[in-house]
């Protein structure tokens, strides 16, 4: 690869934003693609699968064959509020490859021994948050019930666009939400991207249930390509 190449790439990779090298296999050509160029390169349909899907890959396009070498940051979770559903997805997240980090300010429920091998961090989210960063490639769960702790993150989340916003409640608890959320200036597209209630209805019920409904909700976020309407709306 050349430097310049690699220097960008590197410039990406800090900045934990996903890119791609693109390589002519006849000519030996190389290019980079950041992830906002996608959509403008002749390659935009072939990337776009590509970096969804966290993988490099070979593509034929117009007679002639390019590998598209992936490069994409490790995908975060972080689940605010450490409560029974949180227990049961944290080593759920953990096999299937994620990062996740359990935030809570309640002492009594955010403690090593109730999480153990994860993450957890006893403090208000807007007090951690900033520290940790968020960013396209982090998802937040909200699942406190307690707006005190749970719009802190919520806020942060929308503002740094997060590839997946769920929250926890019901239909009513959800439309208290976007109204203090549209009071805060955010519009109907804003929260359009809150899902809500959390998790793919899949009539879970235990809290277990509703871990495997949140995480496979996550992956579908991650990894599939958005309907027609959300592609609009983007």
């Amino acid at each position: 690869m050349r430097l310049d190449l690699l220097t960008q790439l590197n410039c990406e990779r800090a900045a934990r934003r996903a890119a791609a090298v693109v390589t002519d296999i006849s000519s030996g050509a190389q290019r980079l693609v950041r992830a906002d160029d996608v959509s403008a390169d002749p390659l935009s349909e072939q990337l776009s699968h590509a970096l969804r899907m966290g993988r490099s890959a070979m593509v034929e396009a117009e007679g002639r064959s390019f590998f598209l070498t992936i490069y994409v940051p490790p995908v975060r979770i972080l689940a605010i509020g450490a409560v029974h559903i949180t227990q049961a997805l944290a080593p759920m997240a953990r096999l299937a490859g994620f990062d996740i980090t359990i935030i809570d300010p309640r002492t009594a429920f955010a403690t090593p021994e109730r999480f153990p091998d994860v993450p957890v961090m006893a403090q208000w989210p807007d007090d951690v948050l900033t520290q940790i960063g968020l960013d396209r490639f982090t998802a937040v769960g909200l699942f406190t019930h307690d707006p005190k702790i749970d719009d802190q993150a919520l806020i942060a989340a929308l503002k740094a666009h997060c590839f997946y916003i769920g929250a926890l409640g019901s239909k009513k608890t959800h439309a208290k939400r976007i109204e203090r959320m549209m009071g805060m200036g955010f519009n109907q597209e804003d929260v359009g991207r809150i899902h809500a209630p959390i998790g793919l209805d899949i009539g879970s019920v235990s809290p277990a249930e509703i871990a495997v409904s949140v995480l496979a909700e996550i992956i579908s976020a991650l990894r599939q390509k958005p309907k027609r309407a959300e592609a609009k709306a983007q």
